[in-house]
């Protein structure tokens, strides 16, 4: 059969439409990289940020078959990628979080995770607040696979900080009712954000400043807990804390690194990781971006 030559695509032709595709992706990428370093200097894309904490914690003695991961991350489904992207290195998670990424499960959470550590094995905790930026680089909302509405994201933390924003306006409706059983924990993430309202009213942008006041209320909570279960902790505790920044489905997602400790089983911390984490000279990326 003789092919018309207007529906002929030689393997060259294919192969250069693949290659004009791949370096749309690249430009995309490096573009919206900017946006987010703009916006939160030193966030690493996910895939360098998991390389360069298994390779650092390869150093250390880690690998998937003797460390439990444990997470404290927002309910989110957006949340999820990151937990995903770790475990393919160490498999299923620990969920100590909830709502906005606060660590619910408490003390009572934390002694059970670490009961399930394995023998002379090792743990690493990924915990912190998640932030949301749209392709027009919005922070505070993010494109969603399905739904056509660009969404808030943080949902919790948002509306925290607009319970907090009532207070310190003035404009906050009187009422009896202190706390409802059936939204406890959104509760608790209001009450939790209210000392942080001069700095979010003061703000050059609100929903930039939000989730780093969200994770300096969720690192107090977590160096408590963390502190009564130390004895729980085995061989190693990492602690990777920080800022989670969800995109759309056409780019990466990112984490701002606030905090990588390595702990032993007294709860001492015997070295900071942080700047072995933010080195990604030696990484090779899609994405330039400022360290």
């Amino acid at each position: 059969m003789v092919v018309p030559v207007e529906d002929y695509t030689s393997d060259d032709d294919a192969i250069e439409e693949n290659s004009q595709t791949s370096q749309g992706w690249k430009l995309l990428e490096v573009a919206f990289n900017e946006i987010i370093q703009e916006r939160f200097p030193g966030a690493i894309n996910n895939q360098d940020l998991v390389t360069k904490t298994v390779d650092i914690l390869a150093g250390k003695g880690y690998s998937g078959a003797n460390t439990l991961l444990a997470t404290s991350l927002c309910c989110d489904e957006l949340a999820r990628q990151l937990e995903d992207d770790f475990n393919k290195i160490y498999g299923r998670n620990f969920n100590l979080g909830g709502l906005a990424g606060f660590p619910f499960a408490g003390n009572t959470g934390f002694g059970a995770m670490a009961a399930h550590i394995p023998d002379d094995g090792y743990c690493l905790l990924v915990y912190g607040p998640h932030v949301g930026i749209a392709a027009d680089g919005t922070v505070g909302k993010v494109e969603r696979s399905g739904i056509a509405l660009i969404d808030t994201c943080c949902g919790s933390a948002i509306a925290a900080s607009n319970y907090v924003k009532g207070i310190t306006d003035g404009g906050a409706v009187l009422t009896t009712r202190i706390q409802e059983f059936t939204d406890f924990q959104q509760g608790a993430v209001q009450e939790l954000i209210l000392p942080h309202g001069r700095r979010l009213d003061e703000a050059k942008n609100r929903m930039i400043e939000l989730p780093y006041a969200l994770y300096d209320s969720q690192d107090m909570l977590m160096r408590e807990i963390v502190k009564k279960g130390s004895l729980g902790i085995k061989r190693g505790l990492a602690l990777l804390g920080g800022i989670q920044i969800n995109t759309g489905p056409d780019t990466l997602d990112y984490f701002v690194p606030m905090r990588f400790d390595f702990m032993n089983y007294r709860g001492e911390v015997v070295e900071d990781m942080l700047p072995l984490l933010k080195n990604l000279e030696c990484l090779t990326s899609s994405a330039t971006r400022e360290v």
